[in-house]
Order: structure tokens, then sequence, then C-alpha cells
């Protein structure tokens, strides 16, 4: 899996998306040089479907639904923005 920084994926984008579309290769973006995402080609049978969104919006209800019930049992006086801040310090 080759690993690609952000400054050059945006010069060579068009040859990078190509390469991923025919060659069906896959790259490790990395912002300086750390990864950072995934670029792959996306499956053959995927391609034509449509979004399922009824589907969609029952996983976004239940991930709401999930957030609610961490909300309750939350315990710390800081917030997960506020210790997610200071992990990346």
């Amino acid at each position: 899996m080759a690993e690609i920084g952000i400054r050059e994926l945006k010069a060579k984008v068009s040859e990078i998306v190509r390469t991923v579309q025919e060659e069906r290769a896959y790259y490790v973006i990395t912002h300086r040089g750390r990864p950072v995402a995934l670029l792959m080609p996306l499956e053959e049978p995927n391609l034509g479907e449509e979004l399922d969104v009824k589907r969609a919006d029952s996983v976004w209800d239940e991930l709401i639904e999930l957030g609610k019930e961490i909300d309750r049992a939350w315990q710390s006086p800081k917030t997960g923005v506020e210790l997610l801040s200071e992990m990346r310090r």
C-alpha cells in the first residue's frame, strides 16, 4: 500500500484517482508524515446502487440514542472534546 502526502495528492489528484480506479490501488494519505486517511477503490456492485435513505436514517437515529446514553453516564467534568484535545498534545 503506497503512502502519499496531502500536498502530492493535491498536485496529482487526477492521476492518483485514475490509478485507484484502473489498478485497484490503495493509498495511505499522510499529513506531516502521519497517516490520516485511506484512499481505496469502491467495490463494483456498490457503484450503481442508490443510497438506502431509510437505512441511513435508522443508523443516524441509533447513533443519536447512543450519544444520549453516553451523555447520561458521563462522569468527567471535562467534555469529550477537551479530553481528546489533551490526548493530542
